[in-house]
């Protein structure tokens, strides 16, 4: 599988098997940073686009290698929303021959719904499921597989470092307008998960809600996925004022942090804590399973539906996506 999102490209080799969960085989990244590679008309630079080709032909090679089968490729936000997304795709598609699907907003919030509900399972009752990427906040809620409610916003962490955190530390003044809009921007669409009444349980999904709880005291990736992790409202709202004030250099300290992702912490923490006060919700929990899984979950899922006598699932199962 490959995922082309506003901060990484990814290629993830799956032993898919039908009826079991994707376990992944192999890992194969690069930090692309696409949401941070947007001139001021909003299309994707002629450096970006390169460096998306490059990593795209890199990772057919890797796919090749490794035997997979099958390759679900897809684009989320970044270039999603670029003014020069059909040039992109042709770029890609013409020096690589990987036709990327780019999928909208409300299918990114869909499918990482899926995969958190298949992760926790019908106990968890009513669900509500949040991502923060590079590009994007995604919202989604609901009682079964399929969300009654998802959508998407523009307020991805690499995008608000990009056009609100140039500088840090930054100045409680200009801190305190950028939260106001935050969650102005949240706030509005809220009623669409609240009229349903409230989750029985709260997730997120992404990078930077692993690593803000990370900060406040979770468990180190090392210690594997079925650990539960926790990102408490609390001990969140205590380390903003802490993260504000620190420098790049010290963000890159904290436990959990990239260099790489340091001036996105702050944003990022921004958008959750709104998140969670907006929402009225004391944490959430970290799950581990996120876009990715869904869009194999649902490629099963389909291959199930349209192949009755099962030889599509038993032909790609043992393979690898």
């Amino acid at each position: 599988m490959l995922d082309i999102g506003s901060n990484t490209g990814h290629l993830l080799v799956v032993d898919a098997h039908g009826g079991a969960a994707p376990l992944p085989a192999y890992s194969y990244k690069e930090p692309l940073r696409l949401a941070e590679h947007l001139d001021a008309d909003g299309a994707v630079s002629r450096v970006g686009v390169d460096a998306l080709v490059e990593f795209c032909a890199a990772s057919l090679r890797v796919a090749e290698d490794k035997g997979c089968e099958e390759i679900l490729a897809f684009a989320t936000s970044a270039v999603r929303e670029s003014s020069n997304v059909d040039d992109v795709l042709e770029q890609v598609r013409s020096r690589t021959g990987v036709a990327l699907e780019v999928l909208a907003g409300e299918d990114e919030a869909r499918l990482t719904f899926l995969a958190v509900r298949r992760w926790f399972g019908w106990s968890a009752g009513r669900l509500a499921v949040f991502d923060i990427g590079g590009g994007s906040l995604e919202i989604a809620g609901g009682a079964d597989e399929a969300p009654d409610v998802a959508w998407s916003l523009p307020l991805g962490a690499a995008r608000l470092a990009r056009d609100w955190f140039t500088e840090l530390p930054m100045d409680e003044a200009t801190l305190r307008e950028i939260r106001r809009r935050l969650r102005a921007e949240i706030a509005r669409d809220a009623g669409n998960l609240l009229r349903h009444g409230p989750p029985d349980r709260a997730a997120a999904t992404s990078k930077t809600f692993r690593s803000l709880a990370r900060i406040c005291g979770a468990a180190p990736s090392t210690e594997g996925p079925l650990v539960p992790r926790m990102l408490p409202r609390g001990e969140l709202g205590d380390w903003l004022p802490k993260l504000a004030a620190m420098t790049a250099q010290e963000l890159a300290e904290l436990p959990g942090v990239s260099p790489s992702r340091t001036h996105q912490i702050l944003p990022g923490a921004l958008v959750a804590e709104a998140v969670m006060d907006i929402f009225d919700l004391s944490g959430l929990e970290i799950c581990p399973w996120a876009l990715r899984e869904g869009v194999i979950l649902e490629r099963f899922d389909q291959l199930s539906v349209l192949d009755e006598d099962g030889d599509g699932v038993r032909d790609l199962a043992g393979g690898t996506t």
